[in-house]
């Protein structure tokens, strides 16, 4: 895995700066401690960051094609990269090297943007094309690789894997976004494409970036997630179709000349990569996972099952529960405010797992794939409301019995009734908005001052998802709040979170669950066969029974969490109290004071449970010290 950066004149061929871009590509130096490399001509630079993992001794970037006119800078894996350079050569193309780097510089060549639809990985990547006078950018189906642009006033486009690098233009603009503001306090990250400047942006998942000189950046979308329906086939097809095309999907990714394993959490999706290892492996797998101190957030028992069920070399280190000292670490790892607590645990087992091998395989993708979030149950309980009483009916009467019923946090949710009969209030988009955000519209607003919502000019974060859905290729009411997921909080949130902690260790992240084939073909599936009689994952934890003990399988869901409302009403109210007050907080001019106050001081006081909007809040105080501090 590496980091790629970057500038293109978008006005003429004047000559880059050496020292900008060899600035930018040292602050990504963690991404790929292997080798660095540089590119400079006129009007134009490429640098590299590289992270050997296959081809060690050759494969260098930037790698051109055979008369240097060509030249990428990539990051990233493409799996099907032997089969393209055989179908490569077969045209005539001529290789030197064995790495999967070469292949996307000659399929430029030979398929122009449409490059991009033959590559079967996670990728970011570059490529300057000196006869065209092009540049071309372009980020994988999913989004599990990174790219962040911006133009700045004097006519140069800058990109690079991470936000860091750009931060080190002394001309960028750093002005914060309003309606990305909004968007984070909302979804507790900022979707695609913005970013929390207004002036840098993200290239989305399955979207390349195609510059010229003297033109608008042409952004285009090559893909998307199809939820096209299957033929008719029994269970018994599904669930031997799907072990096999998981089971190919794991294999292409063990392929790497450095030490190499898994994630092992001991929930479903991360033991049935494990499961799939093991029988694809002839050696033990290399496993490794945390331990909490506390019970109520442990799952290292099922972890150590899974591992001696498949005789994996296995490590696995504890962390305390108040393992808070990495909140400024954070805040540097991501750049933007990033709302996800358990990005801590993240980062500690990417920190484990880098002592052991340089690229691990994870679980990740499928709650999204096969419907495995508590909160699809949900949805889908309310949408039997919602599917038998009008909006006309229900928008007066719940949203009334919402404001009165009283807001009972501390109870488990089928008691919480509040939220319920306000998601009831609503139509379906509107009640998944209500159900993801992070601090919910009768929180967040009312945080905000008069003159923030006048900058805001009536944005609603609702809009991102109101922006999907028109587009959304299904109406199912299960496949539409997934599509949601996979465009939103899966590259917003689940991958970045991924990326930025195991790329700040120099760790590669594989993930199966999200190869697009196999994406593609479980987005078909019956909806009743992923949530079945309130069961999600059914057709995958089906499929897994005769590799899987039932209690990994069908155990109740713990996830990756970390007891931040505890925190808050313990060693970090103090911090918390100084965050809300801080400064450099409230001279952006966007919150109201004594609301900020007021949500910390209940919090603290027992009074309600705000944890995750005041999680949101200390995470974008980190953002706006360190903004401070570089201005």
């Amino acid at each position: 895995m590496c980091g790629i950066v970057g500038m293109f004149d978008t006005q003429a061929q004047r000559e880059p700066s050496r020292e900008v871009l060899r600035l930018m590509n040292q602050v990504q130096l963690h991404r790929g401690p292997d080798e660095g490399g540089e590119l400079f001509a006129p009007g134009v630079a490429l640098g590299h960051r590289r992270l050997s993992i296959i081809d060690l001794s050759s494969g260098q970037q930037p790698l051109y094609n055979e008369d240097g006119s060509v030249a990428v800078s990539y990051n990233g894996e493409i799996y099907n990269f032997p089969e393209l350079t055989k179908e490569l050569v077969a045209a005539g193309h001529t290789f030197r090297t064995h790495s999967d780097t070469e292949v996307v510089v000659h399929a430029w060549e030979q398929w122009g943007v449409d490059c991009v639809k033959r590559f079967n990985g996670m990728f970011a990547f570059a490529i300057w094309d000196s006869r065209q006078q092009v540049l071309f950018l372009a980020r994988d189906r999913l989004g599990k690789k990174p790219i962040y642009y911006t133009t700045t006033s004097d006519g140069w486009l800058y990109f690079a894997s991470e936000m860091k690098s750009l931060l080190c233009l002394k001309n960028l603009d750093r002005q914060i976004d309003p309606q990305a503001v909004e968007e984070y306090f909302a979804f507790g990250y900022v979707p695609d494409p913005r970013s929390i400047l207004k002036s840098v942006h993200k290239v989305p998942p399955a979207h390349t970036l195609l510059c010229a000189r003297g033109k608008q950046p042409q952004l285009c979308e090559y893909w998307d997630v199809s939820f096209k329906t299957h033929g008719v086939l029994s269970e018994a097809q599904m669930q031997a179709e799907l072990i096999e095309r998981f089971r190919e999907t794991v294999r292409v990714r063990l392929m790497s000349e450095v030490p190499l394993g898994a994630f092992l959490s001991g929930g479903v999706d991360s033991s049935a990569v494990v499961a799939m290892m093991a029988g694809l492996s002839s050696t033990p797998v290399n496993t490794c996972s945390i331990s909490f101190d506390d019970p109520r957030y442990d799952e290292a028992v099922y972890a150590k099952q899974v591992a001696e069920k498949f005789a994996t070399n296995h490590r696995s280190e504890q962390i305390r529960t108040d393992d808070f000292d990495l909140l400024d670490t954070l805040s540097d790892v991501y750049d933007e405010p990033f709302a996800d607590s358990s990005a801590i645990p993240t980062y500690r087992v990417c920190q484990l797992a880098r002592k052991h091998v340089t690229v691990a395989l994870s679980g990740d993708g499928g709650d999204e794939l096969f419907a495995g979030y508590r909160r699809y149950r949900w949805h889908m309980h309310e949408e039997k409301i919602r599917s038998i009483l009008p909006l006309a009916f229900r928008r007066p009467v719940f949203g009334l019995l919402g404001k009165l019923y009283p807001k009972v946090d501390w109870a488990p949710k089928i008691f919480r009734a509040k939220s319920t009969l306000e998601s009831l209030a609503w139509d379906s988009l509107q009640a998944y908005f209500h159900t993801v955000s992070v601090t919910p519209d009768r929180l967040r607003l009312p945080l905000y001052s008069q003159r923030f919502r006048r900058d805001l000019q009536g944005y609603h974060a609702f809009d991102v998802f109101r922006r999907h859905a028109q587009q959304a290729p299904t109406r199912d009411p299960l496949a539409l709040v997934q599509y949601l997921d996979f465009k939103t909080y899966l590259p917003g949130d689940i991958l970045t979170k991924v990326d930025r902690a195991s790329m700040a260790h120099s760790l590669e992240v594989r993930v199966p669950l999200l190869d697009y084939t196999l994406v593609d073909w479980a987005s078909g599936l019956p909806s009743s066969m992923k949530l079945h009689n309130g069961e999600g994952k059914y057709i995958f934890k089906k499929s897994l029974e005769p590799q899987l003990p039932r209690d990994i399988l069908y155990r109740n869901k713990m996830g990756f969490a970390v007891p931040i409302a505890e925190w808050f009403r313990g060693p970090l109210a103090a911090r918390l109290r100084d965050a809300v007050s801080s400064p450099a907080l409230l001279d952006t001019g966007i919150f109201d004071a004594d609301k900020l106050a007021q949500l910390a001081d209940e919090h603290i006081r027992g009074i309600r449970e705000n944890s995750a909007p005041l999680w949101a809040l200390l995470m974008f105080d980190r953002f706006v010290q360190r903004q401070s501090r570089a201005t």
